[in-house]
């Protein structure tokens, strides 16, 4: 295993602290353990996030460096995810407000505010957008909240928004479906958007009971029906919750499909490698790692190391057996498929 050298001698004691709990198996009371927990605020990652914190708990849109259309809703739960997936803990003070400044904002119907889209002085957009809820859910779920009775609440509004092929849709305007454009297709849905689908994934991933529930596994086998592999979008999603890949956008903030995101979503709902669509996805990225253990990010080769414990924990924890059932054909999918001519 010629990676342990490589990512223990990374300089971010939060990388560092990850691969000797989820990776070499160190308990709490370990000696490393503690002294790297107690130098984990001091990681450049995480420092300059937790200086730069508003009093009220929140993260501003330009602080945090995203162009986000959801405002300090949508910056402050980009920047939980990042805590979360650094695995502070949920007691701590500087998340703690963040929650409750996010749980402030909730509406009585457990959703959150809808962002509408400035035009020719007049605001509008879409009525409803499962993303209204997921963006600051997943925020709140990644940091140890998600069984709160708020949260609950908030998982049950998005299941409301469901189609009922699985997926989720990009949003309503006027009783009309929004239009998906091809890099956002699902295979077998004609109204589901990817973006949208994975975002409310992330959510449900982090819930200890909802991941595994049908309609979880439904959608995520509805996911894997795209069955993309590209090595380019490797990493794209770890480079940007490290802070390497500026965070924009709003139904476009999943606008690709990253391999090693995939798999971290499969072992968290219990995808396992009877399915056919997975043990290839695991063959293929297997075959892009380095000779000395190590995968490059070609977004961000500063984000190897990361991607690097990423796609490894992902390998850990997927199973060979399980609950798992897919319902979904394999068949061609292209999110652009060519039209045929009339002559």
């Amino acid at each position: 295993m010629t990676w342990i050298p490589l990512l223990l001698s990374d300089p971010s004691p939060s990388l560092r602290l990850l691969v000797l709990k989820e990776l070499l198996h160190r308990q709490e009371d370990d000696s490393e353990v503690q002294e790297l927990k107690e130098l984990q605020e001091n990681d450049l990652i995480a420092q300059s996030l937790l200086k730069s914190q508003l009093h009220n708990g929140s993260w501003d849109k330009d602080i945090v460096g995203s162009t986000a259309p959801g405002g300090n809703i949508q910056a402050t739960s980009q920047a939980l995810v990042r805590l979360g997936y650094l695995q502070f803990p949920s007691n701590n003070p500087s998340i703690k407000n963040a929650v409750e400044f996010l749980f402030s904002k909730q509406k009585s119907d457990g959703s959150w505010p809808l962002p509408k889209a400035r035009r020719n002085n007049e605001f509008k957009g879409y009525d409803m957008q499962p993303l209204q809820t997921a963006i600051p859910l997943e925020g709140i779920a990644s940091c140890g909240y998600s069984t709160d009775k708020r949260a609950e609440k908030a998982y049950d509004w998005l299941l409301e928004c469901k189609l009922d092929d699985g997926a989720w849709p990009v949003g309503i305007t006027s009783g009309v479906y929004g239009k998906i454009g091809g890099y956002r297709r699902i295979a077998h849905s004609r109204l589901g958007c990817r973006s949208t689908t994975i975002g409310v994934l992330n959510c449900f991933s982090y819930h200890p009971k909802r991941k595994n529930s049908i309609e979880i596994q439904r959608a995520m086998d509805l996911v894997l029906g795209c069955e993309t592999k590209e090595k380019y979008n490797l990493g794209f999603v770890i480079s940007r919750l490290i802070g390497l890949e500026p965070s924009r956008g709003w139904i476009t903030y999943y606008p690709k499909l990253d391999p090693a995101h995939l798999l971290n979503l499969c072992w968290k709902i219990g995808v396992n490698t009877s399915d056919l669509r997975l043990a290839e996805l695991i063959n293929f990225v297997k075959s892009l790692q380095g000779e000395y253990g190590l995968w490059e990010c070609t977004l961000h080769p500063e984000a190897s190391r990361w991607l690097t414990f990423d796609i490894l924990r992902s390998l850990s924890k997927i199973k060979a057996e399980g609950k798992w059932i897919s319902f979904e054909p394999r068949t061609p999918f292209q999110g652009y498929p060519k039209k045929e001519k009339r002559f």
